[in-house]
């Protein structure tokens, strides 16, 4: 197998560790309730709710967002278009940034915005978003005749 077939074959994987990231954030939107009413126990439950639900949200268009862009770099790589390695890393580094956002920005309580479990879940599409990028730059660009 190629490096590019490889990196395509990575691509799914990103791709479907992204679909599996969406779906944990939903089964822990208790979790995630929990963490925000220990942050600001004062807060009404009304309250709670909103704000989980402000994260669920905001979580599902990320989600939505990292499908389009796997799909895109898929479609890129595999035809051979020559930018595909340049987006790809792009897209890497801005994800991954999103992601460690995610994970490390702490809010107003003095705690991380998302618990833990969704914030390293959110990590998991970017291993292979990694792999990727290094297989891609590991291939010798196709010359064009």
């Amino acid at each position: 197998m190629t490096n590019t077939r490889s990196a395509v074959a990575t691509m799914y994987v990103g791709l479907g560790l992204t679909v599996v990231t969406m779906i944990v954030t939903y089964l822990a939107r208790t979790r995630l309730a929990d963490h925000i009413r220990a942050g600001y126990p004062a807060y009404a439950q009304e309250r709670i709710d909103t704000a989980a639900g402000t994260y669920l949200i905001y979580l599902t268009v990320l989600g939505a967002l990292g499908i389009v862009c796997w799909f895109c770099s898929i479609w890129a790589v595999g035809t051979g278009k020559r930018w595909a390695r340049g987006v790809a890393t792009l897209v890497f580094a801005l994800s991954a940034s999103v992601a460690l956002f995610n994970l490390l920005v702490r809010d107003t309580s003095g705690d991380t915005g998302l618990p833990p479990l969704l914030g390293w879940v959110g990590m998991a599409p970017c291993l292979a978003g990694l792999l990727a990028v290094v297989l891609l730059w590991s291939t010798r660009p196709a010359s064009r005749v």
